[in-house]
């Protein structure tokens, strides 16, 4: 599975921004998404995970912010990100896991995607 991300980019606090990962497979649906983020120095952090169904889970810290979503249609997850604080600042990766559980962390999470920076200027 190859996942590709996009829609990164330099915003404003308080600003929105959605970030796309289109997959490269047949059996979207059957694949947990996730999102996580990184900052120099700093471990991958989970920031949300969506099932082939639907189900979905959160980081506390974007609860209500965040939205995640998938198109098994389109081969694409997204991730609306809303309210975005300095915080925000990184590198946000997309990740697949053959399953139908939720997975909050990196280590469960066979594929990746390359990364796509968020900047959040205060």
């Amino acid at each position: 599975v190859q996942l590709q991300a996009s829609g990164g980019g330099l915003v404003q606090t308080g600003d929105s921004l959605r970030l796309s990962c289109a997959a490269s497979t047949r059996s979207f649906s059957l694949y947990t998404l996730g999102w996580f983020r990184r900052t120099p120095g700093e471990e991958r952090e989970f920031v949300s995970a969506i099932t082939g169904g639907g189900s979905t889970s959160y980081a506390d810290s974007v609860k209500g912010r965040f939205t995640v979503s998938r198109d098994n249609a389109e081969n694409t997850m997204y991730l609306q990100l809303s309210s975005l604080v300095p915080e925000d600042t990184a590198v946000y990766y997309c990740a697949a896991a053959q399953t139908n559980r939720l997975r909050e962390f990196a280590s469960g999470y066979r594929y990746w995607g390359q990364g796509t920076q968020v900047t959040v200027s205060s």
